[in-house]
């Protein structure tokens, strides 16, 4: 992403000349010449960098002043350029939030090399240093900056889904190398003039032209799908799912990480600001996410992602389990956790009313029907999203969780343990 430059001169020649030197492909320029257009710059741009001359119709140091009090959030580098070279007149601009002082007439050599070392500080105090991209302020930044401009463009939000559980299961250190290796898959697929930063440890947003976007997403779920089989352990590729550890007899079981990306564009809505577009954002990424597989969406003329996704939380608990005491129970604590609690003992029938998660008991040794019908929920796309709990006298944790359970708790269990598990599945 380009650098923008703000500067506040109302000589035509010179600040026509700082432009020259400072415009680059790493840098744009703009110039005002009041103080009213140049506040509406600052708060639709949000620039990197304000050069503020002593021509403007205003106290210099006091209006270094407002312009810091304005931008305290974003926090720009304020230089003060003036023809005095008096020591008082710097302390006082310094003082009152400029963060240098170039006295005129300058050496251009110099100038130069003044503000590209202040570019390049700031970005540097913006970058993650994990993966050596633009955080999220930056990022946000970025967004920003695209609302106003009147080119085709694409905002791209991309991130790796069930990355927490395998940090978990296979480290820090592991999870670094998956984030470095999709980073480096990015980079490749773009050119110069897009943006790729980080707004979370698995996120990302790209900025890109509206007519290639389509592709570059194309190529990064085939290049990550491609490469995710390096990232497991022979055991774990041969069972199709990660195997993680619960406690000390419980297991669980997680798909594979996998890569969603969602695409908006201008070419349909007009956005008035970052958060219209982050939202928007957001929304689409939801709908382009599948539970074990890479996908993209991008928004078309019928799908503008707005109010697309219900925000209504599903709190659905299903228990299927024979034991009666059991059964009451466990209907008396999660109703008493808020839950919308339904009670079964048929491994035959499901409710049409799709919950957010089951808990299932696998039923005795001899006919295990509870493993029969957990099998038969995980082949149900109806089904596909809702958390199968099993539990079990059968002490086999790799048996269980390849039948398609989320979460393998053996019998007998502690209820408090049990409710646990149930609010992260779902909160997950």
């Amino acid at each position: 992403m380009q650098s923008v430059t703000l500067i506040i001169d109302k000589r035509r020649e010179l600040s026509t000349k700082y432009k020259k030197l400072l415009e680059s492909k790493n840098n744009a320029v703009i110039i005002t010449k009041n103080l009213i257009s140049a506040m509406k710059l600052i708060q639709d741009k949000e620039p990197d960098l304000i050069i503020i001359s002593d021509s403007i119709d205003s106290d210099l140091s006091d209006y270094c002043k407002k312009i810091r009090a304005l931008t305290y959030n974003m926090r720009p580098v304020i230089i003060a350029t003036s023809k005095s070279a008096e020591l008082e007149d710097k302390l006082a601009v310094l003082e009152n939030g400029a963060d240098d002082f170039i006295s005129e007439p300058v050496n251009p050599e110099e100038f130069v090399m003044r503000i590209k070392a202040h570019l390049r500080r700031e970005l540097e105090s913006n970058m993650d240093e994990k993966k050596f991209l633009p955080g999220k302020n930056y990022s946000l930044r970025a967004l920003k900056r695209i609302v106003s401009e009147n080119t085709f463009w694409a905002a791209m939000l991309v991130s790796i889904e069930n990355f927490n559980n395998y940090k978990e299961t296979y480290t820090e250190l592991a999870s670094d190398k998956v984030i470095q290796t999709y980073c480096a898959i990015i980079r490749s697929t773009l050119s110069e003039k897009d943006y790729l930063g980080s707004i979370a440890e698995n996120r990302f947003i790209i900025i890109t032209d509206g007519i290639k976007a389509e592709k570059i997403a194309n190529f990064l779920t085939f290049a990550f799908d491609s490469v995710a089989c390096k990232f497991y352990s022979p055991q774990d590729q041969k069972r199709g799912f990660m195997m993680m550890s619960g406690d000390e007899f419980a297991g669980r079981r997680s798909n594979f990480v996998h890569t969603t990306i969602g695409i908006i564009t201008n070419e349909f809505i007009q956005y008035k600001d970052t958060s219209q577009l982050m939202n928007a954002l957001i929304q689409i990424h939801k709908m382009a996410d599948l539970p074990s597989k890479s996908n993209y969406l991008i928004e078309r003329p019928r799908i503008t992602a707005e109010n697309a996704i219900e925000n209504e939380v599903n709190k659905k608990i299903l228990i299927i389990e024979e034991d009666e005491a059991m059964t009451l129970l466990l209907n008396t604590i999660f109703n008493l956790q808020g839950y919308d609690v339904k009670i079964s003992d048929n491994y035959e029938k499901i409710s049409d009313a799709i919950p957010a998660l089951i808990i299932l008991d696998a039923g005795n040794s001899d006919t295990l029907k509870g493993l029969k019908l957990c099998k038969k929920l995980r082949c149900n796309p109806s089904f596909e999203k809702t958390k199968l709990v099993v539990t079990s006298v059968l002490h086999d944790k790799e048996l269980i969780l390849k039948t398609g359970a989320d979460l393998y708790i053996p019998k007998p269990y502690e209820i408090s343990n049990l409710v646990k598990w149930v609010e992260k599945l779902l909160n997950d």
